[in-house]
């Protein structure tokens, strides 16, 4: 890539921060605002929770911000420090300075930061192409990391849906409201629309012109070369991969990982109050974070 990330224009930047703003406000007051300077870019970070338990960074999908995660945040950060991250190159408070020249340089961006933050033994977690990050640092930069949790990851054991590949090559040429909506029906269901972190992403696909090397599924030898701990949770119902085939090559190519097919369970975020509840309970307890004591972490799931 030669090209860093940008807004369209002033306007595209100032309508799209009203909006991050407005998403922001569902997550908790964060402990800590951090913007962390690397060879790359400025990325921003936000710290929940306090204490000396291992900490887990969270990572956002495509065009994704810190914002997703509000719902998991309270119940993460009950157990610990949670380093929520806005992906360097993309949509968010990130400032991207220095072109990318590809999924490498990518783990690079992120072992910076993990690296001004003085984090070790860190423990990532992120769903969807969040997920593709984690594994992507597990390759290329696993030096820092104790274990990656993945929701639903895309492009890691298979490719997006036809009928998603589709529907995205029609946006490009075809930019309306109407075909970003219907997008965002496809991947996440008629029930995210209208929820400001999911309004947040659309934001961002208007207003920001990314300059990222696209993820895409790794070399089969370097997914079977992964030795540190690995949790998967797939969506049964997701409609951007064929997620019962992701997870068999998840499971046959990592043969140590924790492969589970929530049937339930679709793309969409924000997560439903009992796969929310499943999700970090199977974090905490993957990770090794004491959950803290509460109606929500003791539901079953």
């Amino acid at each position: 890539m030669k090209d860093i990330g940008t807004f369209r224009d002033p306007a595209a930047r100032a309508r799209y921060f009203t909006a991050y703003d407005r998403a922001m406000r569902l997550c908790p007051v964060p402990d800590a605002v951090l913007d962390v300077d690397t060879a790359h870019g400025t990325t921003r970070v936000y710290r929940f929770g306090q204490g000396d338990a291992p900490p887990l960074v969270l990572l956002p999908g495509m065009a994704a911000t810190s914002a997703c995660y509000a719902d998991l945040l309270p119940a993460l950060a009950a157990t610990g420090p949670v380093y929520a991250v806005d992906t360097l190159g993309e949509p968010g408070r990130s400032v991207h300075r220095k072109p990318l020249s590809g999924v490498a340089d990518r783990a690079r961006c992120l072992d910076d930061v993990l690296g001004e933050l003085g984090l070790a033994s860190v423990h990532l977690a992120g769903g969807s192409a969040g997920g593709w990050h984690c594994v992507n640092q597990a390759i290329h930069a696993p030096g820092r990391i104790a274990s990656i949790s993945l929701l639903d990851p895309t492009t890691v054991t298979a490719p997006y849906s036809r009928a998603v590949i589709r529907l995205a090559l029609l946006c490009a040429v075809v930019r309306t409201e109407r075909m970003l909506r219907r997008f965002v029906v496809r991947a996440s269901g008629e029930g995210a629309l209208g929820r400001p972190e999911v309004e947040l992403v659309l934001s961002g696909v208007r207003e920001y012109r990314p300059r990222v090397p696209f993820p895409a599924c790794p070399p089969e030898d370097r997914l079977r070369a992964l030795r540190l701990p690995v949790l998967a949770i797939f969506a049964g119902r997701s409609q951007v991969q064929d997620a019962a085939l992701a997870a068999r090559r998840l499971g046959a190519f990592v043969p140590h990982a924790d492969v589970e097919v929530r049937p339930g369970l679709s793309h969409a975020f924000p997560l439903p109050p009992r796969e929310r509840d499943h999700f970090t309970a199977r974090v905490l307890a993957f990770t090794g974070r004491r959950p803290a004591a509460s109606p929500v972490l003791g539901q079953e799931s």
